[in-house]
């Protein structure tokens, strides 16, 4: 059965210069990232508060230094390299196969890998901002400051992530919606759809192509035209 799924899978891909990714925590998980929901992500480890908590607007204004010291210790993983699913999209993009990457992850792997168009629904660690003066900041300086990173103009420095309680950028959701919208192929892979609004992207797609790629069933699996199980690396790695 799996073998004719990743066929049809196959001829899909093959037959389309008009495919649009949409990926969530699964995509990084394989490159080494701990995902929040996973059974052994960040939520089943034991913290003085729940990560949802310490990732909200309102903890981060509140005990900025304490936020600062996980968010160092759980968010910054920079020696993570991109896997088989970040490499295969950017070589889709460079054949003129795939329009546009959509992701949920902040770690900026698909980049890493040669993609050029990705929609950061949630922003990315590798950006950085003095809240007072607007001075850039890259990961490293975050990791290696202590407490609460300071701008030279003495200012606190925010990561350009979005926080619970904090809206997404609705000009990237607009984007976004944009591609699905007029895709061909839509392949949603590594993510098991219940984090809103983000999850509420596949609604727009028009299509008849829809491909959903996880580990484990979710919860729009009866919607999808193909639905494979597995590690999305090794999907995508078996895919031309």
């Amino acid at each position: 059965m799996q073998n004719e799924v990743m066929e049809k899978l196959q001829k899909w891909i093959t037959e389309s210069d008009n495919i649009v990714f949409f990926g969530g925590a699964g995509v990084s998980t394989e490159s080494g990232i701990p995902d929040f929901r996973s059974t052994d992500g960040l939520y089943h480890q034991q913290y003085d508060y729940p990560p949802e908590t310490i990732l909200s607007h309102t903890f981060f204004r509140r005990k900025p230094e304490e936020f600062f010291r996980f968010y160092r210790n759980k968010m910054l993983a920079l020696d993570a390299k991109p896997n088989a699913a970040h490499l295969k999209l950017a070589q889709w993009e460079r054949e003129g196969k795939l329009k546009a990457v959509i992701t949920q992850n902040i770690d900026g792997l698909h980049q890493a890998a040669g993609s050029q168009k990705v929609l950061e629904l949630h922003g990315s660690v590798l950006r950085n901002y003095c809240e007072s003066c607007g001075r850039f900041y890259d990961a490293y300086a975050i990791r290696d400051s202590e407490g609460v990173p300071r701008c030279a103009c003495g200012g606190s420095v925010k990561p350009d992530v979005v926080l619970y309680e904090e809206s997404l950028d609705m000009e990237v959701m607009q984007e976004a919606v944009s591609f699905i919208s007029q895709a061909d192929v839509l392949i949603i892979g590594g993510t098991s759809l219940v984090v809103y609004p983000a999850a509420g992207l596949i609604d727009y797609y028009r299509g008849n192509k829809l491909v959903l790629i996880n580990r484990t069933p979710t919860a729009r699996d009866s919607e999808a035209d193909l639905v494979v199980e597995g590690s999305i690396g090794e999907i995508f790695g078996a895919l031309r």
